[in-house]
C-alpha cells in the first residue's frame, strides 16, 4: 500500500489529523481477530494502542464494521456475561490472513509527526481519568480537578505565548 500524502494543515501553524481511509477500520478490526476473539472495546484499545495513541475509532465506526462483517459472513459475535464477542469464522480467517501485512494502523500512525505521538498518548490518558473522575468524583474532587483543569488551560496558553 503506497503511504498517504501528508495532508495540508487546515489553518496556518496547525497540524493534521490522522487520516484514515475508507476501509481502514475494517481492516484493523479484521487483523485483531485474526489474532484472537476479541469484544468491541478491546478492539478499539488494540487499535490506538497499535497506531501509539494516534488514532483511536469511534464506536459508531467499529460497531456497523463489525456488523457488516458479520453479515458478510466473517465473523461471528457470541453474547457471554453481558459482552459481545467476535472471532473469525473459517471464511473471516482465509480474507485476514491474506491481508495480515496490511493493517492500517501503522500507517495512520505515520500521518502525525512522530514528536506528537506522545502528546497525543498523554492527551488520551488524561481523558480517560477524566471519565473515571465525571463518573466516580465526589465533591471535592471535582472541585479540586476544575481548578486543576483551568490552570493548565491558563499554562498552555502562556506556553503558546511566549513566541
Amino acid at each position: 500500500m503506497p503511504p498517504l500524502p501528508p495532508e495540508a494543515p487546515p489553518f496556518p501553524g496547525e497540524r493534521p489529523s490522522p487520516r484514515i481511509r475508507r476501509g481502514d477500520v475494517r481492516a484493523a478490526l479484521l487483523a485483531l481477530l485474526h489474532e484472537g476473539p476479541q469484544n468491541g472495546y478491546q478492539m478499539i484499545q488494540g487499535i490506538e494502542e497499535r497506531s501509539r495513541g494516534v488514532w483511536r475509532p469511534s464506536p459508531g465506526s467499529v460497531y456497523p464494521a463489525l456488523q457488516q462483517l458479520e453479515d458478510e459472513g466473517l465473523v461471528a459475535g457470541d453474547e457471554s456475561g453481558g459482552s459481545r464477542t467476535y472471532r473469525l469464522t473459517d471464511q473471516g480467517r482465509g480474507s485476514a490472513a491474506r491481508h495480515a501485512e496490511e493493517a492500517p494502523w501503522e500507517e495512520v500512525a505515520r500521518t502525525i509527526p512522530d514528536d506528537h505521538h506522545e502528546l497525543r498518548l498523554l492527551w488520551a490518558q488524561l481523558n480517560e481519568a477524566f471519565g473515571h473522575l465525571v463518573r466516580t468524583g465526589d465533591d471535592r474532587q471535582l472541585a479540586e480537578a476544575k481548578k486543576l483543569i483551568k490552570q493548565t488551560r491558563k499554562s498552555v496558553f502562556q506556553i503558546l505565548a511566549e513566541d
